[in-house]
């Protein structure tokens, strides 16, 4: 599974726009800074808690910190938004889509 979720965003990376590269510098930025962790970090801490497929990532800021927004296909084939804290882990919120 990891393999393949890996393999997914590496394809979702690619399509990226340029505003997707510019969170990509600011990303790489807070986590050179220890300010975030890295998306690897997050997602092997987070991987058995998120409920299913994940099928795009983006870094957003939200009250002023940093939070990673996961897109997931449930196991029922709803679209979740899974809300994690970039510098602790923590899954915030989840919502459906």
């Amino acid at each position: 599974m990891a393999i393949a979720l890996l393999s997914a965003l590496m394809v979702f990376a690619a399509a990226a726009r340029a505003d997707d590269d510019r969170d990509h510098d600011v990303a790489r930025r807070a986590v050179e800074r220890g300010e975030i962790k890295s998306l690897a970090e997050i997602l092997q801490a987070v991987r058995d808690k998120l409920p299913g497929e994940v099928t795009s990532v983006k870094l957003e800021r939200e009250r002023g910190r940093l939070v990673y927004e996961f897109r997931v296909v449930g196991a029922r084939g709803r679209l979740l938004e899974v809300y994690v804290d970039a510098a602790t882990g923590e899954i915030g919120r989840t919502r459906e889509k």
